[in-house]
């Protein structure tokens, strides 16, 4: 059997959640559709009927089946039903991945950005799950600055960059949203009130052992890196790996 897991990463909020449900929920009309995150129609999207789900760590996992094919992907967490039939979009493929909150490693694993629920090129409509990010306004979110000769608002790791990539950085920044057990690690988002909503640069993604709560103000003592690519269109211009983080 081959197992595919998926993971969405649109750079959102949700809290993280380690309850996973008992398989073979009460089956419903195929008619029916997921609420989940909407994403761009793809050709390659992986279309079933969902035989088993369960929520964890902020993700559905679902498992597809076609075709006498099972298929294990995971979503930003939705509310799905057994017997649906649902469409994700392709995203990055890891093999043996081990799932700490549900202690059980698949065979295959990919990280997808959500459902899909059209069948012609152009971006679908879907209802938002909790997982969607909160948009902290600017002018209501302010956050003082970290001390020392390492710290930097937001705004500043992104404009620094270039010349910070691979060196020791400090940021302090309220914590927006955290996905737990992802590629080994959390992935947390922090806005200081720093930066433009617009283009991006007001959220800063931090990785870390450590599991913050939404809401929490945190510094992060990490290593920045520029221009991360992790494949399947998946990049960051900013992120602050390995981060110890200080309430």
């Amino acid at each position: 059997m081959k197992n595919v897991l998926r993971m969405a990463l649109i750079l959102a909020l949700m809290t993280a959640v380690d309850n996973a449900h008992a398989f073979g929920q009460a089956a419903v009309k195929s008619s029916q559709k997921p609420d989940g995150v909407s994403v761009p129609y793809s050709a390659d999207s992986i279309t079933g009927k969902v035989t088993e789900t369960m929520n964890t760590g902020g993700y559905t996992y679902i498992n597809i089946e076609k075709d006498n094919e099972q298929t294990w992907v995971a979503v930003p967490q939705a509310n799905v039903k057994v017997g649906q039939e649902v469409s994700v979009a392709p995203g990055m493929t890891m093999s043996n991945f081990e799932s700490k909150t549900l202690n059980r490693t698949f065979e295959s694993v990919i990280f997808s950005p959500g459902f899909v629920t059209g069948n012609t090129a152009g971006t679908v409509t879907a209802p938002q799950s909790s997982s969607s990010p909160v948009e902290l306004s600017e002018e209501t979110l302010r956050v003082e600055k970290a001390s020392g000769p390492d710290a930097y608002t937001v705004a500043e790791l992104y404009d620094k960059k270039t010349s910070l990539n691979n060196k020791t950085v400090v940021v302090r920044g309220k914590v927006v949203k955290v996905s737990t057990g992802i590629m080994n690690t959390n992935w947390i988002h922090i806005q200081d009130g720093s930066g433009n909503a617009s283009n991006g640069t007001n959220d800063l993604l931090v990785t870390s052992d450590d599991i913050p709560s939404i809401g929490d103000i945190i510094t992060a003592n990490g290593t920045l890196v520029k221009d991360r690519d992790i494949g399947s269109g998946y990049k960051f211009a900013v992120m602050v790996d390995k981060a110890k983080i200080e309430k």
